[in-house]
């Protein structure tokens, strides 16, 4: 799948009112207040920028959002939907559904960080640390939002550890937040098959629900917050379906 054809046709738009002002692509990007590779991904039709920097744009061509975008395509509301909560919330089950729904693409982040960074996500902590991870998160979001494509977006629960990086998924992308109980996101864990929570940690639940606690504040940051208790993968995705402002 190619860029949308809103993106490359705003693209078009920019790079043509930045020439028609004499405007280096460094120049723009100075008035803009972004990068000069954002200005120079969003003229390739790569970028899918937020309101606030197309008005930064416009602002800096002399312009209104509404002139910066006549001619292009009408642009749909949900471009990406990311969903974010902690382990056991059901982001991959969820976001696999949700993506046939909209006949888009799923995508794991934790996946295009391996892709990255050459290695597993276990020998990225063992190796380099957490510092490292998020460094190669940052990457590879970036990667997946240059793609200029609609999708959905699995995150890793650890993403709010990271407030830059976290801050560009909310810009970009429509966020939702899998809420569930510690005691749910536990049970779902071991349900898996996966019993390395328990293994030497009798304070395992407890340890989960202080870190629930701790990045409440950041999940309660998302534009929707979809409650999964008691309800299988394929009803969570139909209420996340009815969360999104346009499907």
């Amino acid at each position: 799948m190619g860029q949308p054809s809103v993106l490359l046709e705003l693209g078009r738009r920019l790079r043509s009112e930045r020439e028609r002002m004499d405007l280096t692509v460094a120049a723009l990007a100075r008035r803009a207040g972004v990068s000069r590779r954002y200005v120079t991904e969003t003229e390739a039709g790569r970028a899918n920028p937020s309101l606030l920097v197309l008005d930064r744009l416009a602002q800096a061509l002399g312009l209104e959002v509404a002139e910066l975008l006549r001619g292009a395509p009408r642009l749909r509301p949900v471009e990406r939907v990311a969903l974010v909560g902690l382990r056991g919330a059901g982001k991959s089950s969820v976001g696999r559904i949700l993506a046939l729904e909209l006949e888009v693409p799923f995508v794991e982040l934790d996946h295009e960080v391996e892709t990255v960074a050459g290695l597993s996500l276990s020998e990225i902590f063992d190796l380099h640390g957490a510092t490292a991870f998020h460094r190669y998160e940052a990457q590879a979001l970036e990667r997946v939002l240059s793609s200029g494509e609609r999708l959905v977006l699995a995150t890793g629960g650890s993403i709010t550890e990271a407030p830059a990086n976290f801050d560009r998924l909310l810009e970009t992308c429509h966020t939702v937040w899998l809420q569930a109980e510690p005691e749910e996101h536990f049970q779902r864990v071991l349900g898996q098959g996966d019993h390395r929570p328990m293994r030497e940690r009798p304070g395992a639940l407890a340890e989960l629900g202080a870190l629930l606690a701790a990045r409440r504040p950041s999940y309660e940051r998302c534009k929707a917050a979809v409650r999964t208790s008691g309800l299988d993968p394929a009803a969570v995705a139909e209420r996340v379906l009815r969360s999104l402002p346009s499907v």
